[in-house]
């Protein structure tokens, strides 16, 4: 009876173990970086945008843009990027991939209030392990739902302030054949939030964004894990044409992979001052900029071009987005949006 009993002991210890060790295959929980940027009108000036409110994804980057918004706009963005084989390790390390030619983000903007849903992960490897025996299977995939909340404050100086509360759920499956031991079938949910604030002064704005600053994901099995916290500001000149943005973005307590952002843009309007989905009249835009860690050397730097155009209610958006001038590699991004009553 008692060899018995220290079995059993012995087995609820391994199980409450297994529930509560570490995923094995994830390593990084890390989304808000400047390639995962939704917005085309973001992308082309440089990979930011913490303080141009014409962007009308701005509640992706800061939910603080959309402070003194009134009209609304249905949006969606689709990713095309070149098929790029994606092994097991980089799967492993980066939690974010996407496949080459997706849905990245859908959003609908309501005045100061903004739902979008994003994929925020969508990988499927079937390969042969180390051993060249058999097959690893990975198939991972991670949704996000988001609600955007912004107000404003005009009593000392135009403040906008946002809030965006975030739903995560996903799903990951992996096994190799050789091994039946090594088989996972988990589901995660989870929560995060975002914080942002603009200010302007005259022709310049100013503004602060925090993703992810209070987070956890939970897996059914395996530890909870925080999602990696970033900050981002920059400032902007701007009049009715052109702006011209600069900023930075990086980790929270750590300063080891900071990108510095430069950018801009300049539109053509016929008939009207504004580029705006609400104008009944016709607008051209072109943008470009840069971003990089430390502008050591062009490999090092990527490089963003874009443009848009709006008629009427309806308004179309692209970029493009490569790093060391490799065209061939850029991933396009282009977005089709439609004004509402």
């Amino acid at each position: 009876m008692k060899r018995l009993l220290t079995l059993l002991f012995l087995f609820c210890s391994i199980s409450i173990f297994a529930q509560n060790s570490d995923m094995p295959i994830i390593q990084s929980y890390d989304y808000a970086l400047p390639e995962n940027n939704v917005s085309p009108i973001a992308i082309g000036m440089g990979g930011l945008n913490v303080t141009y409110a014409g962007d009308f994804y701005s509640s992706y980057s800061n939910p603080a843009l959309i402070g003194d918004n009134d009209f609304s706009v249905l949006m969606g963005a689709f990713r095309i990027k070149s098929d790029e084989a994606v092994n097991f390790a980089e799967a492993a390390q980066f939690s974010n991939i996407l496949k080459p030619k997706q849905l990245k983000y859908i959003s609908l903007l309501a005045k100061q209030t903004a739902w979008t849903y994003q994929p925020v992960a969508s990988v499927h490897i079937v390969e042969p392990p180390e051993t060249g025996v058999g097959y690893r299977y990975y198939d991972y995939k991670l949704d996000k739902v988001q609600a955007t909340i912004a107000g404003s404050d005009d009593s000392w100086q135009p403040i906008r302030f946002g809030l965006n509360l975030k739903y995560l759920t996903g799903r990951l499956v992996y096994l190799v054949s050789t091994n039946p031991n090594s088989f996972i079938d988990d589901k995660l949910n989870g929560f995060s939030t975002d914080l942002g604030f603009t200010l302007q002064t005259g022709s310049f704005t100013y503004g602060l964004a925090a993703y992810d600053i209070f987070s956890r994901l939970y897996w059914e099995h395996y530890n909870s894990e925080a999602i990696q916290s970033r900050v981002a500001m920059g400032i902007q000149y701007g009049t009715d044409n052109f702006n011209l943005n600069l900023g930075l973005q990086g980790k929270i307590a750590q300063s080891t992979d900071t990108t510095y952002h430069l950018g801009g843009q300049y539109i053509w309007t016929w008939g009207s001052q504004y580029y705006s989905v609400e104008s009944a009249n016709k607008a051209l835009a072109l943008r470009a900029g840069l971003y990089s860690h430390n502008f050591y050397g062009t490999q090092n730097i990527n490089y963003t071009i874009g443009g848009g155009y709006n008629y009427n209610i309806f308004r179309f958006d692209f970029s493009l987005n490569n790093k060391g001038m490799k065209l061939k590699d850029s991933e396009l991004l282009i977005s089709l949006g439609v004004g509402m009553p």
